[in-house]
C-alpha cells in the first residue's frame, strides 16, 4: 500500500522544468550582472580614452595656450566622461620636445589632479615618434572606476591613457603664462 503512491511519484515528470530553472536561474542572473557590469567599466575605459585624445587635440590645435585655456580644456575633458562622474578623473598635458641628442625633455607640463612634470626633465616616447627637434602634445589620464554593483570588480579599478599628438598649427605649442 505504500509502495503506490512513491511509485506515482517516480515517473511524474511535471516538475521538472522547475527543478532546471531553479538550478539554471542563479547562474544565468549572475552571468547578466556581470556582463553588465563589465559592460560600465569597458564604457568608462573607452570614455577616458576619449578624455586623452580630446585634451591633446585641443592643446595641439594652438601655437601658444594660456593656463586659464589648459584649465577650461580640463573641464572640457571632465565633461567627455559623462554620464560617469569626473571626480576620479586624473589629467595631465604635457608639451616634450627631443634635442639633439635624442633626449625627450619637457617644455611645460600642467595637470589637473596629477602633479604636471617638472620643466626639463626627461620623458620617455616610444621609438620613433618624432625625430631630434620636434615636438610632441603627450597628455595622460587616469580613471579610478567604482563598479555601482561590485559585483565582478569589488575593488577600484584603475584605468590609464597616454595620448600623443603632434602640434597642428606650429612646430612646439608655448604656454604663454
Amino acid at each position: 500500500m505504500m509502495r503506490r503512491p512513491f511509485s506515482k511519484l517516480a515517473g511524474d515528470r511535471r516538475g521538472v522544468s522547475a527543478v532546471e530553472f531553479a538550478l539554471l536561474a542563479p547562474i544565468m542572473i549572475g552571468l547578466y550582472f556581470g556582463l553588465a557590469e563589465f559592460c560600465q567599466g569597458f564604457m568608462a575605459q573607452k570614455r577616458m580614452g576619449h578624455v586623452s585624445a580630446t585634451v591633446a587635440d585641443l592643446v595641439a590645435q594652438n601655437a601658444t595656450i594660456t593656463d586659464d585655456a589648459v584649465e577650461d580644456i580640463f573641464t572640457i575633458g571632465a565633461l567627455v566622461m559623462r554620464p560617469f562622474s569626473a571626480e576620479p578623473l586624473s589629467q595631465m598635458v604635457t608639451s616634450v620636445t627631443r634635442d639633439e641628442n635624442g633626449v625627450v625633455k619637457v617644455d611645460w607640463s600642467m595637470g589637473d589632479g596629477m602633479t604636471a612634470r617638472a620643466e626639463g626633465s626627461d620623458v620617455e616616447v616610444p621609438d620613433g615618434l618624432i625625430a631630434n627637434g620636434e615636438s610632441l602634445v603627450m597628455t595622460e589620464v587616469t580613471y579610478d572606476y567604482d563598479s555601482p554593483v561590485d559585483y565582478m570588480l569589488p575593488g577600484v579599478t584603475t584605468f590609464s591613457h597616454t595620448y600623443y599628438l603632434r602640434p597642428r598649427v606650429s612646430d612646439v605649442v608655448t604656454l604663454d603664462d
